[in-house]
C-alpha cells in the first residue's frame, strides 16, 4: 500500500561495430506510413471540468461513458517529505489507519468495498502527497462518496490503540518485506548519501523501525488534524459520472467537513555533493550492481522535460545508449537502465549497471563512467529523441483507456492539481517533452550530470546486521478512543441502486488462408490494438533433458531476425509506438503486440518477422545464454524465487510436465550448454501455426484487422513433421504434509510457502471452489489475511490461491512473516484452514459480501482491452462458451453458503500440504517444532538441482 522508490536505471552508449550481426539489413523504414510524435502528443487529451466546495475541496470530473463505472481518486498534500525528524513513517502509517474504518464506518475500509464490486481499490504513499482511490460501478458512486468523506471529516473517534499497534505491526512487516529483498536497503543509502541532515527527501516513504514502535494516539491524531483537511485535499471523479452529479454527491457529503489549517510550505532545495563518493556495499545478490546517482530538479522545474529525454536517451529505451554499448556490444553487463525522477521540489537522475558474472567490476565501472561522460558531452541524436517521444507518447494513449487504478486518467488529472495546480498539467508536460531539441538534451546533461555523483557498488557478501525494532507495547484500554456516534443527519451507508450486467464485447472469429483462426473483440474507446498469438507450448513444453531451453528461445526472438538486428527490432518498435513481447505460463507461450492502431500494419509486419524468422545468431545465443543465468542466480538470492524454484517439483514429482520451476527458467547447468541448435529445434516444434491461434482486441474492425494479418502471417506453413504434444495426465506423488526447510541467513523475515495438488484439473468448473477460496484466502479480507495481517499483525499480506492450470491444479498460500513468528504463522494458518474446513464455514455476511463484490465487480473488471483480451484466450483455453463472462452473475448469485462448504470440504486438506519456508534457519528451526511435521532443513543450491 505504499510505493517505494527505487533508483531507475541509465543508460548511455555510442554504437560501435560490435552491434552488427552477421545477416542482410532490411530497409528500416517501413513501407506504410507513421505516426509522427508530435501528431501522437496531441491525441493525449483528458477533457474535464473543476470547482471547489466552501471548505476548500477541490474536485475535478472527466465524463468517460465506454463503462458503467466511476474512478474515485482522492488525493492528499502530504507525504514523508512532511515528516518532522523522529516521526519517520508516519504519513504511511496514517495511510494504513484509514483502512481501518471511520465514526460511522466502523470495521475494515474495503469490506464496503468488496460489497459493491469495486475495483483497482488500494492507497499508496510517496514523497510528497497520499492518495486513496477505487473504481466502482456508477450506482454505487454515492457510497463510496460517503465512505471517503467519512475518513476525512469523521476518522479520529475510530482509532484506537489496538487499531495502532496492530498497524505499526503491518507496516513494520512490510518493511522487512522490502528489505529481505536482494538490493532491498539500497534505497536508504541513497538518502542519507544524497541528502544532508534534515533534508525532506533524505528518510524512506517507509520510515525507520524505532520511530514506528515509538508512534503514540496523540502523535497520529496530531498528524491528521494538521494534514487532511479538504483543503488540502483534491478529489477526482472520472467515468460514468457528469459534473451536476459530482457537484451534487460532493456538497452532500463533503460539505459538512470544517477546514483544516494550511500545512506550511516544505522547503526542499536541490542539494550538491562536495565531491564525487564512491562507496562499496555488501548484499546476497548474485551480481555486482553500479549505480550512478544525483540529486536533480523535480517535475516543476524547466528541466525537468530534457532531463526525462536524457534518461530515456541514455538507459529507458530498449536501443539505449548503455543496451547497445554495455548489453549488445561489449557484454560487460546483464542488465542496465536509466531514468529521471521527478518529485515536486527535487528529482534524482539514477543509472544502473548490473555487471555480467565473470567480468571485473572495475572495468564495468570505468567503461560505465566514461560512456556517461561521453554522452554528456556529445548530446542525443534527434532519432534518439524522436523515439523515446514516440515511445512515451504511445505509452499515454495506451494508459487513457482506464479512468482509475495506479495510473489511467484520474491519477493523470489529480497529480497536476496537486503538485502544479493545473489538472492538464500532463499535456503540458508532453508538450515540453515533445520540444527538447538534441541540443537542449545535452546542455540539461551537461548541466546536472557534470555534478559530483554518488557512485554505489553492491557486490556479493555478507550483508551488515538488521536493525531490528524494539517490541510495540499493546495497550488493551481504549475507553479513551471508542468510535464516537457520527454526526446528527448524516445517516448509514447509501444505497446501491441497480448495477447494470456486464457487456463483453461480440466474440467474433476469422480464419486465415493458412488456417490460423483468429478471435477478436472490438473496443473503441482508444485507438489501440492488442493482439496476442498463443502456441499450445508453455513452461510445460520445455524439454526436461534441457529445461530452459523455451525461455531463451523466447528471448531470442526480439534479438535479431534473418533480416534485422535487434538494435533494428528495437529501434522499429520504437518509431511505431509498438511494444512486442514474449512470455509463458505453464500451458501457454505467447508473442503479443500493444500498438497503436494508426501503425498497425507495419506493427504487424515486425511482429510477424520476429515470430516466424529468428536468427538465432551464435553471439546473440551466447549473450541471452549468460543474461539468463544471472537471472536463475537472481532467483536464488530471493525468497520468492528459491521458494517457486523448489516446490514444482515437490508438488508433481519429477517427471510431470509441470515439475519446472515457475519462472520457465531453468537448470542453470544445463542453460550453459544450450546452443543455436537447441533455440531453432525447439521454435521448429512449438512456435509453428497449426499449434497457435490469434486474439485481438482493437478498435479497427475485424474486416480490416483480417486483412492486415493475412498479410503478415496468412503465408506462414506448418512443417510436415507432426506437432508435439505435452502429456497434461501423468501421476503425481500423493501429497505428504511437511515442512522443506530453506536456510537464508540474515533475512529479517521468512516467506511460508505451501501447495497441494488438487483432485481437479483446469477445464472442471471451479467456480464454487474458487468463490470459496475468496472466504478463505482469496481476498484482503479473507479469514487468512484477517488473521495474519490485520488480527496478529505478524505479516503485510496472506493469500491463498486457486491456481487454474490445464492440467492438475494446485492450491497456493503465500505467507510473509515476521521472522520470530515463523512457527506460530503456520500453526495459525493450519487452524484456520482447519477450522473453515470443519466447524466455521462460510457465514451468510461473508456469502453476500463475496457474491456482491463478484456480481458488481464484472463491468469494472473488463475496463481495458487487456482485460478483456485475457478473457477472449481463458475462454478457449478452459473450452468456455464465449458468453462465459455474461453468464457469470447468475451463477455467482445462485450460490449458497452449503454449496460453497462442500466444494471447500472436497478440494482442500490441509494435512496434505507441503510447506516451503525461505528464511534463518538457525532463528526459525526452532520454531517449527510447534507444527508437528517433519522438518527438512534444506541449502537452497540443493533445492534446485
Amino acid at each position: 500500500m505504499r510505493r517505494w522508490l527505487t533508483p531507475s536505471l541509465l543508460s548511455s552508449s555510442l554504437l560501435t561495430p560490435l552491434l552488427l550481426v552477421p545477416h542482410a539489413v532490411a530497409a528500416q523504414a517501413p513501407a506504410a506510413a507513421v505516426a509522427k510524435p508530435a501528431d501522437l502528443v496531441g491525441q493525449v487529451k483528458i477533457p474535464y471540468e473543476q470547482f471547489t466546495l466552501p471548505n476548500g475541496l477541490r474536485v475535478i470530473v472527466h465524463t468517460d461513458r465506454k463503462a458503467p463505472v466511476v474512478a474515485v481518486s482522492v488525493w492528499y498534500h502530504v507525504g514523508s517529505k512532511n515528516e518532522p525528524a523522529g516521526k519517520t513513517g508516519y504519513a504511511h502509517l496514517f495511510e494504513h489507519l484509514m483502512f481501518n474504518g471511520s465514526e460511522n464506518a466502523p470495521g475494515d475500509f474495503f469490506e464496503p468495498l468488496e460489497q459493491v464490486g469495486a475495483t483497482d481499490y488500494n492507497g499508496t504513499t510517496y514523497y510528497d502527497r497520499t492518495n486513496y482511490f477505487e473504481t466502482v460501478p456508477t450506482p454505487a458512486l454515492a457510497r463510496a462518496l460517503w465512505l471517503e468523506s467519512d475518513r476525512m471529516g469523521h476518522l479520529l473517534g475510530a482509532i484506537n490503540q489496538k487499531n495502532l499497534t496492530n498497524q505499526i505491526g503491518v507496516v513494520q512487516n512490510e518493511k522487512r518485506s522490502g528489505d529481505n529483498q536482494p538490493y532491498g536497503l539500497v534505497d536508504y543509502r541513497i538518502g542519507e548519501t544524497l541528502y544532508p541532515v534534515g533534508h525532506p527527501y533524505r528518510h524512506s516513504t517507509i520510515g525507520s523501525m524505532t520511530d514506528l514502535s515509538a508512534a503514540s494516539m496523540d502523535d497520529v491524531k496530531g498528524w491528521f488534524r494538521n494534514n487532511y483537511g479538504p483543503n488540502n485535499a483534491v478529489l477526482v471523479l472520472a467515468g460514468d459520472v457528469d459534473v451536476a452529479t459530482a457537484r451534487a454527491l460532493t456538497t452532500k457529503y463533503f460539505g459538512d467537513i470544517a477546514r483544516g489549517p494550511t500545512p506550511p510550505k516544505v522547503v526542499a532545495p536541490v542539494p550538491t555533493l562536495p565531491a564525487r563518493k564512491d562507496e562499496v556495499m555488501h548484499d546476497r545478490v548474485a551480481t555486482t550492481r553500479l549505480l550512478r546517482t544525483w540529486a536533480v530538479p523535480g517535475m516543476l522545474d524547466k528541466d525537468a522535460a530534457a532531463l526525462d529525454v536524457v534518461g530515456g536517451v541514455l538507459g529507458g529505451l530498449a536501443s539505449s545508449r548503455l543496451d547497445n554499448i554495455l548489453v549488445r556490444g561489449e557484454k560487460l553487463a546483464v542488465a542496465v537502465s536509466a531514468s529521471y525522477s521527478g518529485f515536486e521540489d527535487a528529482g534524482q537522475f539514477s543509472v544502473s549497471m548490473d555487471v555480467r558474472p565473470g567480468v571485473d567490476p572495475a572495468v564495468a565501472a570505468k567503461r560505465l563512467d566514461a560512456i556517461i561522460a561521453d554522452f554528456v558531452r556529445t548530446g542525443p541524436t534527434a532519432d534518439e529523441v524522436s523515439r523515446y517521444v514516440t515511445t512515451t507518447a504511445a505509452r499515454q494513449i495506451k494508459g487513457l483507456e482506464s479512468v482509475g487504478g495506479f495510473g489511467g486518467k484520474a491519477v493523470a488529472l489529480a497529480e497536476g492539481a496537486v503538485y502544479a495546480n493545473d489538472p492538464g498539467f500532463y499535456a503540458k508536460q508532453l508538450a515540453a517533452l515533445a520540444a527538447v531539441t538534441p541540443a537542449q538534451a545535452q546542455a540539461v546533461a551537461q548541466k546536472w550530470l557534470s555534478r559530483p555523483v554518488y557512485a554505489l557498488s553492491i557486490v556479493p557478501g555478507a550483508r551488515e546486521n538488521y536493525v531490528e525494532a524494539a517490541p510495540v507495547a499493546v495497550k488493551t484500554d481504549d475507553a479513551a478512543t471508542t468510535a464516537a456516534a457520527g454526526p446528527v443527519g448524516r445517516g448509514g451507508l447509501p444505497t446501491v441502486g441497480t448495477i447494470k450486467e456486464l457487456e463483453f464485447p461480440a466474440v467474433q472469429r476469422a480464419t486465415l488462408s493458412n488456417g490460423m483462426q483468429v478471435v477478436y473483440a472490438q473496443r473503441t474507446a482508444v485507438p489501440v490494438t492488442k493482439v496476442a498469438i498463443s502456441f499450445d507450448a508453455g513452461n510445460a513444453a520445455d524439454p526436461k533433458a534441457k529445461l530452459g531451453t523455451q525461455s531463451l528461445m523466447l528471448a531470442l526472438l526480439d534479438e535479431g531476425t534473418e533480416t534485422r538486428n535487434s538494435i533494428q527490432i528495437a529501434e522499429a518498435q520504437e518509431r511505431l509506438g509498438a511494444n512486442i513481447g514474449a512470455r509463458a505460463s505453464m500451458d501457454r507461450t505467447t508473442v503479443s503486440l500493444d500498438a497503436l492502431t494508426a501503425n498497425l500494419a507495419p506493427s504487424l509486419d515486425l511482429m510477424q518477422d520476429i515470430v516466424r524468422n529468428p536468427a538465432f545468431a551464435p553471439a546473440e545465443v551466447d549473450r541471452l545464454r549468460n543474461t539468463q543465468l544471472a537471472r536463475i542466480a537472481s532467483e536464488l538470492t530471493q525468497p520468492q524465487g528459491v521458494a517457486l524454484r523448489t516446490l514444482p517439483a515437490v508438488l508433481y514429482g519429477p517427471n510431470h510436465p509441470y515439475a519446472v520451476p515457475f519462472s520457465g527458467t531453468g537448470d542453470p547447468a544445463v542453460v550453459a550448454r544450450l546452443t543455436p541448435a537447441d533455440m531453432a529445434a525447439f521454435h521448429r516444434a512449438w512456435i509453428r501455426p497449426d499449434g497457435a491461434k490469434i486474439f485481438v482486441v482493437s478498435s479497427a474492425p475485424l474486416a480490416s484487422v483480417q486483412t492486415m494479418l493475412e498479410q503478415s502471417f496468412g503465408s506462414w506453413r506448418a512443417p510436415a513433421v507432426p506437432r508435439v504434444t505435452k502429456d497434461l495426465s501423468a501421476p503425481t506423488p500423493a501429497p505428504r504434509g511437511r515442512i522443506l526447510l530453506i536456510d537464508r541467513p540474515q533475512s529479517p523475515q521468512s516467506l511460508i510457502v505451501g501447495g497441494a495438488v488438487l483432485g481437479y484439473k483446469g477445464t472442471d468448473d471451479l467456480t464454487r471452489l474458487e468463490v470459496a477460496n475468496d472466504v478463505l484466502g482469496g481476498s484482503f479480507l479473507s479469514r487468512l489475511n484477517t488473521d495474519l495481517r490485520e488480527t496478529k499483525g505478524w505479516s503485510y499480506g496472506v493469500s491463498g490461491s486457486v491456481s487454474r492450470l490445464l492440467g492438475p491444479v494446485p492450491y497456493l498460500v503465500s505467507a510473509p512473516v515476521q521472522t520470530d513468528r515463523t512457527g506460530a504463522s503456520i500453526v495459525a494458518l493450519k487452524a484456520d484452514m482447519a477450522a473453515f474446513l470443519t466447524k466455521d464455514g462460510v457465514t451468510k455476511a461473508e456469502l453476500e459480501r463475496t457474491v456482491n463484490g463478484r456480481v458488481r465487480e464484472l463491468a469494472g473488471t473488463f475496463e481495458g482491452s487487456g482485460d478483456v483480451l485475457g478473457g477472449l484466450q481463458r475462454i478457449d483455453l478452459y473450452g468456455w462458451r464465449d458468453d462465459h463472462y455474461q453468464r457469470l452473475a447468475a451463477q455467482y448469485r445462485a450460490l449458497t453458503a452449503p454449496q460453497l462448504d462442500a466444494a471447500a470440504r472436497a478440494a482442500l486438506d490441509p494435512a496434505k500440504i507441503v510447506w516451503i519456508v525461505v528464511g534463518d534457519a538457525a532463528k526459525v528451526r526452532p520454531q517449527l517444532a510447534e507444527t508437528g511435521l517433519p522438518v527438512e532443513v534444506v541449502p537452497a543450491a540443493v533445492a534446485v538441482e
